[in-house]
């Protein structure tokens, strides 16, 4: 293993998630309508996004024009998103005939389900209580 010089390095905290997609506008009105997520300003890139806020500090951000395959599951690539009262996030979810999972407990006895966005990605929707 190698040693590390006597720096303090540590990391902060997560900044953003990024997810390559193949058509931002879709993308972006899932990530409004269905995760309700509130989409911040993006800089002027050359290239198509969206950028939406998570929680206090964290941002999601869209990449467009995606041409890949996706892989992502609920045991692979996937993140989480804590939220409160998931019974209502699923009537929402029905609601709008999302492609989700329903609810069930994790090992740790958190109730969590999973949504699958337009380009199939999965996202983790969890609560505490």
């Amino acid at each position: 293993m190698l040693e590390s010089f006597s720096m303090n390095l540590q990391v902060k905290e997560l900044n953003h998630v990024a997810l390559h997609v193949a058509d931002v506008i879709i993308s972006r009105d899932f990530y409004s309508n269905v995760l309700k997520m509130k989409q911040l300003e993006r800089p002027a890139f050359d290239f198509p996004g969206a950028w939406f806020q998570i929680g206090t500090h964290q941002e999601l951000h869209l990449i467009g024009d995606r041409t890949e395959l996706v892989v992502s599951g609920t045991r692979s690539n996937h993140f989480a998103l804590e939220v409160e009262n998931l019974s209502d996030w699923e009537q929402h979810l029905m609601e709008l005939q999302a492609t989700y999972r329903p609810p069930k407990p994790r090992p740790d006895g958190i109730a969590q389900l999973f949504v699958k966005d337009p380009d199939g990605y999965w996202i983790e929707l969890f609560a505490r209580s």
